[in-house]
């Protein structure tokens, strides 16, 4: 079997269509989030008061699946594509722990979305978390994937049982709090992790570190996942701290987060400012 395996070769069926994170974000649509004529309301938070909750539900359950999926294969990858010299074996026997739990959780997830009345496919795949674990140093990809992606997803997943509980979806909650459990473990290795391998070697962790903000930043999708109401996805702080996130770590992200909110309120505005000018003309 090949090492180091390129993204662009990842086997997907007919039913996958592929978007990059530039494409994605960089659509003005992204910004006009909450009503037809583009205005921002009040919250955004996915709540079932949400005119859209149903279809904002689908779509963050099918964008859940495809991670899982690319969670798995990078956990694989980083299993097969290092030597123990490169990576401790009790590291590889971790991953290959967490490709068993991102199984599980791509089963969970297809189950779940056929369950909310979507299909594979219906919504497109970006591959920035495998592009994330596809560093030729496995401490970059305990920082990128592990810390900075998984810990995205213990904010989905907590937004996701708290979403069901509020709805009165036992099924989306239990899913989602069993899968959330997971997370946080697969958060905590990665954490352990990296101080482990990186200890003596400050520059090095200094790095990796680095490479986690920039992860963190780019997900941040514009604002979606922060502690304000107007984001639909909430920080999930506690369980951050049981995942090994120190106070000043989640207060960079919820940092991070804010600022990309508000270059996203910016940017809303200036589309209905620029709306409103064309319709005064016509």
């Amino acid at each position: 079997m090949r090492r180091f395996f390129p993204v662009e070769e990842l086997a997907r069926d007919d039913r996958f269509t592929r978007i990059t994170m530039r494409d994605r974000m960089s659509d003005p649509r992204t910004a006009m989030i909450g009503r037809k004529d583009g205005s921002r309301p009040s919250s955004n938070r996915l709540v079932p008061s949400r005119p859209d909750a149903s279809d904002a539900a689908r779509a963050l359950m099918h964008g859940i699946f495809v991670g899982e999926i690319q969670a798995l294969e990078g956990a694989g990858r980083t299993c097969f594509d290092f030597t123990t010299d490169e990576a401790p074996f009790a590291l590889k026997l971790d991953m290959a722990r967490q490709c068993w739990d991102e199984a599980r959780h791509v089963e969970i997830s297809v189950k779940l979305a056929d369950w909310m009345g979507s299909e594979i496919g219906q919504y497109a795949e970006n591959t920035v978390l495998f592009e994330a674990a596809c560093s030729a140093d496995p401490v970059l990809r305990l920082a990128g994937v592990n810390r900075a992606l998984e810990g995205l997803a213990i904010d989905v997943f907590t937004t996701m049982k708290e979403f069901g509980d509020v709805a009165g979806d036992p099924y989306l909650e239990f899913c989602e709090d069993w899968m959330l459990a997971d997370e946080v473990t697969h958060v905590k290795m990665g954490s352990d992790w990296l101080r482990k391998v990186t200890e003596g070697d400050p520059e090095r962790r200094a790095k990796a570190l680095e490479f986690q903000g920039v992860v963190d930043k780019l997900f941040s999708y514009g604002g979606s996942r922060s502690e304000s109401d107007e984001s639909p996805i909430g920080l999930a702080r506690r369980f951050r701290e049981l995942a090994g996130f120190s106070d000043d770590e989640i207060d960079e992200i919820a940092e991070v987060s804010m600022a990309a909110l508000g270059e996203r309120k910016e940017q809303a505005a200036r589309l209905q400012a620029e709306a409103a000018a064309q319709f005064a003309t016509a």
